[in-house]
């Protein structure tokens, strides 16, 4: 049986990441849990609470399975914490060895904290820890067992309060998800100035894919879709159109894209690099959605539901449309 009470897992992801590598690796974490704190550019944490029994999993055994779906899809190698809050997760995770996980036993964390150096506790920075050395409150031990009145003396009441709380190992923050964004925003950038119409629709197209998929990972649909084209000479154009409805559509959102594309005519330009942008954000869970009779749209929202799947499973490059997976020419040389 799974044991009671919270478990969450803060990882330490050892590897540079860009941003939409991150974000890859967030989404990886969602299809374990919905309940995923993203602390970029190299930390996330995770409450495997309610995956457990999904899973039929034991707590270290989920975070064992997170690494390893870390390793396999994207080469990340990870060490993690194993606790019942964010706080206790985080320093377990501060304490293990690359590779490692280290686990705080339910109940023991006064036991697990005692022994560590009071700069160990979030809060406390180097003048806080210097100014309770003086008073010999060296460990969160002697921190923890300092009588309130006295620690707000020397701290006041507040930063008292939280850090008696935070040594006695207490911390009731929820992992919680980032605030949907106000708008969604992909782009490409070439390595050298394109000038053929294929290529433009390649790029439009990919980056519609992406922000379909992102769109659906973060429960959204879009009403706005924006392009943006710079070009060589550093000038932009930008073209903005409402789509039919609010949609997370990969293809709907591409239709519109790639109609603001058509409309700039971009025959002879010199492209250097694509922006697309949607908003007009709304719940997916609350949006209106005309129902199509057509058994084609049908069956490519259920392939795109499947595709998302895999996706979450085996990485964001798993599944890719066939005019994105296609080969490009070589330049003739």
């Amino acid at each position: 049986m799974t044991p009671r009470g919270r478990h969450i897992a803060h990882l330490h992801l050892h590897a540079s990441l860009s941003g939409e590598r991150y974000a890859e690796v967030v989404e990886l974490m969602a299809g374990v849990t919905p309940h995923v704190q993203e602390m970029p550019p190299d930390a996330v944490q995770l409450d495997l609470t309610s995956a457990l029994r999904y899973f039929d999993l034991s707590p270290y055994d989920a975070v064992q399975l997170v690494k390893m779906r870390l390793k396999a899809l994207y080469g990340i190698d990870s060490s993690a914490g194993l606790a019942g809050n964010r706080m206790l997760a985080a320093m377990a995770a501060d304490a293990s060895p690359p590779g490692d996980t280290t686990r705080v036993p339910a109940g023991r964390a006064a036991e697990w904290l005692s022994p560590r150096p009071v700069a160990a506790l979030p809060g406390v920075g180097r003048a806080t820890a210097e100014k309770l050395g003086r008073y010999g409150l060296h460990t969160v031990g002697q921190l923890a067992d300092l009588p309130a009145a006295t620690l707000q003396r020397l701290l006041g009441v507040s930063r008292a309060r939280l850090l008696g709380d935070r040594a006695r190992g207490h911390d009731p923050r929820p992992v919680a998800p980032a605030e949907p964004a106000a708008s969604l925003t992909a782009e490409l950038v070439l390595d050298a100035d394109c000038l053929d119409p294929a290529q433009h629709h390649r790029s439009v197209l990919g980056l519609a894919d992406e922000l379909g998929r992102r769109l659906r990972g973060e429960g959204q649909v879009a009403g706005r879709v924006t392009l943006v084209v710079r070009y060589a000479d550093r000038t932009t154009t930008t073209r903005t159109r409402a789509t039919a409805e609010p949609t997370d559509h990969s293809p709907a959102l591409a239709d519109t894209a790639l109609g603001l594309l058509a409309a700039l005519g971009l025959q002879r330009a010199r492209v250097r690099a694509y922006t697309l942008r949607v908003d007009h954000l709304l719940p997916a869970a609350g949006a209106y959605r005309q129902l199509s009779l057509d058994p084609a749209d049908v069956r490519a929202r259920l392939a795109e539901a499947a595709a998302d799947r895999a996706r979450r499973r085996f990485g964001a490059g798993a599944v890719r449309p066939a005019t994105l997976a296609a080969r490009r020419r070589s330049p003739p040389g």
